[in-house]
């Protein structure tokens, strides 16, 4: 048995650990001594009751490691330990560092200056314009931008990163061979060659409710930042600032509406000392202390409006204001009829200067 496949048993066994396993090399050295311990000589090791014990000497009657290493081959997989140099240093000094990682794609030795980037997953169409726009500028001036492939804002972060043609990770909360959400499969394989995607959890691991609060514990302790761009008071992604703040991790946030549900998360960590952003620079200028060759983030101009609208077409443009619109509230405020607003909208939509959403809603896209 080789170390590496020693670290993945271990990784299988269930309520043992990466904090257990600590203490356990502590005592034998290696976890291929750990494996080959009789259940008395664990037994002498504070913590570990004679349930553990027997799970950890007896792991050969639970653990079917060739069937792992076969999905691993399969699945064409690489499998990183904390020994392996292009392990994430900070993760490495986190207090529960993953025994193994499970890596579609590619780590370089630049995915150590990385952003991460959190939010709700029923984001605006603000949250998520904000999201894509900071990702592209972190991904273009040479930082790695992490999450959590979830929908909503971690997509748009994986999207913006992508399109800057700079590195994303996506870290996962189940087994590769379990992929959720199944929709963002696309986006897996393309981050897979252009970054990589990240797992603790054996391949066919499904999906659960501990899963994913393990999962953002990697996000946070991978990054020397943390973007949190949408939540709620109550999110995982304010957990996940939490953890950040207590890994001494710098975190951000972008500001909302007061009135916003989403919103309320961001603002309340800016209440709380979290940096406020309105833009990639922000987060640039206050990482340049730690990284001082890192480039400036590309400043994104607003497309300016074509000069060829017709009257009516400026006119509904303008009624658009800032935020999205019901199609009676754009025909309140521009006075013209609800067909002749209806046929511009259409028209706007054409010229790529609006977007529909769902209920009749409409918003600006420039």
């Amino acid at each position: 048995m080789t170390r590496t496949e020693a670290y993945l048993v271990l990784n299988l066994l269930p309520k043992i650990g990466p904090v257990r396993v600590r203490r356990l090399l502590e005592v034998f050295g290696s976890p291929e001594r750990i494996l080959a311990a009789k259940a008395h000589e664990i037994l002498r090791i504070e913590g570990f009751g004679r349930e553990l014990a027997e799970t950890i000497s007896g792991w050969e009657a639970s653990i079917d490691l060739s069937r792992e290493l076969r999905r691993i081959g399969e699945m064409e997989l690489t499998i990183l330990t904390q020994e392996d140099a292009l392990y994430p240093p900070l993760l490495r000094e986190i207090h529960s560092p993953p025994l193994v990682l499970y890596v579609w794609g590619e780590l370089i030795e630049k995915d150590r200056n990385a952003i991460g980037v959190v939010g709700s997953r029923q984001a605006s169409l603000y949250g998520l314009d904000a999201a894509k726009k900071m990702s592209f500028q972190m991904g273009y001036a040479g930082f790695t931008v992490v999450s959590g492939l979830a929908r909503g804002i971690d997509t748009a972060a994986h999207e913006g990163a992508l399109a800057s043609k700079g590195r994303t990770i996506a870290v996962i909360g189940a087994g590769m061979g379990q992929l959720y959400p199944p929709e963002n499969m696309g986006l897996a394989e393309r981050i897979a060659k252009q970054g990589a995607v990240i797992t603790e959890f054996p391949v066919d691991y499904p999906p659960d409710r501990q899963s994913f609060p393990l999962r953002n514990r990697i996000v946070a302790g991978w990054c020397s930042g943390l973007l949190v761009v949408e939540a709620p008071v109550r999110s995982g992604s304010l957990i996940t600032a939490n953890q950040a703040t207590e890994m001494g991790r710098a975190v951000y946030a972008v500001p909302g509406n007061i009135d916003r549900p989403t919103s309320a998360g961001c603002n309340k960590l800016i209440q709380q000392g979290a940096k406020l952003v309105m833009d990639g620079g922000d987060i640039l200028d206050d990482l340049m202390v730690l990284f001082p060759t890192v480039p400036r983030a590309p400043k994104l101009e607003a497309p300016t409006l074509p000069s060829n609208l017709s009257a009516d077409e400026e006119a509904v443009f303008a009624a658009l204001g800032t935020e999205q619109s019901h199609i009676d509230q754009i025909t309140a405020r521009c006075g013209l009829s609800s067909a002749s607003v209806s046929s511009t909208l259409m028209r706007l939509e054409m010229k790529r200067l609006v977007r529909p959403l769902p209920g009749l809603r409409y918003v600006k896209l420039v």
